[in-house]
């Protein structure tokens, strides 16, 4: 008896898949050609969006050369590098299918996998995500990073993200319009995709080391991809500083009457007292700044990524909702 989200399925839809890119040429060959052996048996109309976020080998030069032999082949050339989650959206905002597979294009996420995706789609799901079983070629550093980030994140956020899983997803289209009608400029894709909510299921699947190239998430990348999933998604720590402020005080001032009233050296209590109110102060602000940072920089309404031109998708420009990409000039449309 078959696996239910192994069974064939039907053709006639149109698939998209978005794949954002920084400095893959090495993998880009190998990527395209892993797709198109795959993508023909899952649909019979299918598009693969390419998005170049500011490369700077010559990635963007092999998404034009596969243009040129494959017009399903698409690409998205942003001005500059905008960063992983921002290219992804720019993926999102062109593409056109009925349902929109996110993947990496480091080959770490299998091609292969796609029609499992497409199955469990087919069955009624509007959001399928990968739940990561096994990283290959992952340090142990970064797999306890990871770990830890999904646990706290499950704790702490008002929509928690589910354990163990990343960008690697098929969305439904409904999802997909939602999601580029969303203002925020920080975006943390796979936290808005659980907020949006209808019928999700995760798919277990191993995850590949990287075919080539050097791994682009940095420890400050991480860093900064973390606090977009903890700061965007709930107002506990605001809250836990309130908690904490006023326990502080409590104790300070316990501390502070028992050492006077023992007799004790009132300057080396209140010393100690004091660096600690002045480490939780410093702390307290840095969160309370955060939020307020991102507030500032929301307000000033910036699109979240510019589109220097395109290779296949001119007529969707005007489908792209202006606070994501203010439209590109008319002489720069096209290669």
């Amino acid at each position: 008896m078959s696996h239910p989200d192994l069974l064939t399925p039907k053709r006639n839809f149109r698939l998209s898949v978005v794949i954002p890119l920084y400095n893959e040429e090495a993998n880009l060959d190998a990527l395209s050609r892993r797709l198109l052996q795959v993508l023909p048996g899952v649909s019979e109309d299918f598009e693969i969006i390419y998005v170049n976020d500011g490369s700077t080998d010559g990635t963007a030069r092999g998404i034009e050369a596969w243009h040129q032999r494959e017009p399903r082949i698409k690409g998205v050339m942003l001005s500059r590098n905008f960063g992983h989650q921002a290219a992804i959206s720019a993926g999102l905002a062109f593409a056109s299918g009925e349902a929109v597979v996110v993947m990496d294009g480091d080959l770490q996420d299998r091609p292969e996998e796609i029609p499992r995706f497409v199955a469990l789609w087919q069955q009624g799901h509007e959001v399928v995500y990968a739940v990561r079983r096994r990283r290959a070629g992952v340090p142990w550093w970064k797999r306890l990073a990871y770990a830890a980030f999904y646990r706290v994140q499950q704790r702490v956020a008002d929509t928690p993200v589910p354990l163990d899983s990343g960008d690697f997803a098929l969305l439904d289209r409904r999802v997909v319009q939602w999601l580029n009608q969303f203002p925020e400029g920080d975006r943390f894709l796979r936290g808005l995709r659980s907020w949006v909510g209808l019928r999700q299921v995760g798919l277990e699947v191993d995850r590949d080391a990287r075919a080539a190239g050097e791994p682009k998430y940095r420890l400050r990348s991480l860093v900064r991809l973390a606090a977009d999933g903890l700061v965007s998604f709930s107002l506990k720590p605001l809250r836990w500083l309130l908690v904490l402020g006023g326990c502080l005080i409590l104790a300070g001032s316990a501390t502070l009457v028992g050492s006077l009233a023992a007799g004790g050296s009132s300057l080396v209590s209140l010393s100690g007292l004091m660096c600690l109110l002045s480490g939780v102060q410093l702390a307290a602000l840095g969160i309370v700044g955060e939020y307020v940072g991102r507030t500032y920089m929301n307000l000033k309404a910036r699109p979240v990524f510019l589109v220097d031109r395109l290779l296949g998708l001119e007529q969707h420009l005007a489908q792209v909702p202006r606070h994501l990409a203010f439209p590109t000039p008319a002489g720069r449309k096209a290669a």
